[in-house]
């Protein structure tokens, strides 16, 4: 982003920075000599000289603080005049848009193992009543069948089956029951 200003240029600050420690360098000796003619006696001259030396520090000083304020200055401003390009909040609509995708595509992960897990509790719920079902009919059609041959078998070896038959449908065991009909069908 070129600045509009000759002022806030790179170059001018060094230019300042220079004087500033020209002024500096320059005072040190103003400052000696000041304390030599002081000694020498001289009376009207070294106060000159060190208000002289005291005004070029502090006007070192003053640009320095100016330069760095001016620097500080021109940094906010540009910061702001990027902030607010176009570029920039092209591309801040574009991050959000890629952050709003990546959150959406999130929670669409997530409700979609939601929905499996759900589905699948229900699948296995559904399963277990149907199996529960199933195994009421098989021990309804093994009840049917033992009290048709009733009359076939002794009482013992009728009641040890019928036992067996509601033993293993509490247990939901569908392979017993079905071992247990085709014991009965022998029988017959």
């Amino acid at each position: 982003m070129a600045s509009k200003s000759r002022f806030f240029d790179f170059p001018v600050f060094v230019l300042i920075i220079r004087i500033s420690l020209l002024l500096i360098l320059t005072s040190l000796p103003v400052f000696l000599s000041a304390e030599l003619l002081s000694w020498l006696t001289v009376h009207g001259l070294p106060k000159a000289l060190i208000t002289l030396g005291t005004t070029m520090l502090l006007t070192a000083f003053g640009m320095l603080i100016i330069a760095g304020l001016l620097g500080v200055f021109k940094s906010m401003v540009r910061s702001a005049l990027d902030y607010f390009s176009v570029e920039q909040r092209v591309k801040r609509r574009l991050w959000f848009a890629l952050a709003k995708q990546e959150q959406i595509e999130r929670l669409f992960f997530f409700k979609r193992v939601q929905i499996k897990y759900v589905n699948e509790l229900n699948r296995k719920r559904l399963l277990k009543r149907n199996n529960r079902k199933h195994v009421r009919l098989l021990s309804a059609s093994i009840g049917k069948d033992l009290l048709s041959i009733k009359t076939k078998l002794p009482e013992t070896i009728y009641l040890q089956l019928q036992k067996d038959n509601v033993r293993y449908r509490n247990q939901l065991d569908v392979e017993a029951l079905l071992k247990l009909q085709q014991k009965i069908s022998n029988i017959v």
